[in-house]
């Protein structure tokens, strides 16, 4: 039980050796500290690159927002044109109904009164 807890523990000791050493550090964009820079020029080069990071940042945020308004814009001239559809479509409606209810009153009633025409009778 121990061994195979051993060979693991070992493997991962080499594993974690063989790792290399020197990892670069990578510049990875974004808001940085300049208060701990401690020179004049890298603390300038640090609040430059601040703002370049928040310009492009902005710039980005400004071009996402306006696509959204451009779809939306679209999207709104598009159920305006349905709605302005629907609602001819429910006026031609309303005047059939109307044409509808006018032939049905000038129509003369049926007579009741008349005795229904026998089958057989010739």
């Amino acid at each position: 039980m121990i061994a195979p807890i051993a060979r693991i523990a070992f493997a991962f000791a080499l594993l974690t050796a063989a790792w290399p050493a020197t990892v670069h550090a990578q510049d990875v964009p974004g808001i940085e500290i300049c208060t701990v820079e401690k020179t004049m020029e890298r603390r300038t080069s640090c609040l430059q690159s601040n703002v370049d990071f928040l310009q492009k940042t902005i710039n980005k945020l400004t071009s996402d927002h306006q696509q959204k308004l451009d779809a939306s814009n679209r999207q709104i001239e598009a159920l305006k044109n349905a709605v302005i559809g629907l609602q001819k479509l429910v006026s031609e409606l309303q005047a059939a109904q109307g044409k509808a209810e006018d032939a049905k009153k000038a129509a003369p009633p049926a007579a009741k009164d008349a005795a229904p025409a026998k089958e057989g009778a010739k």
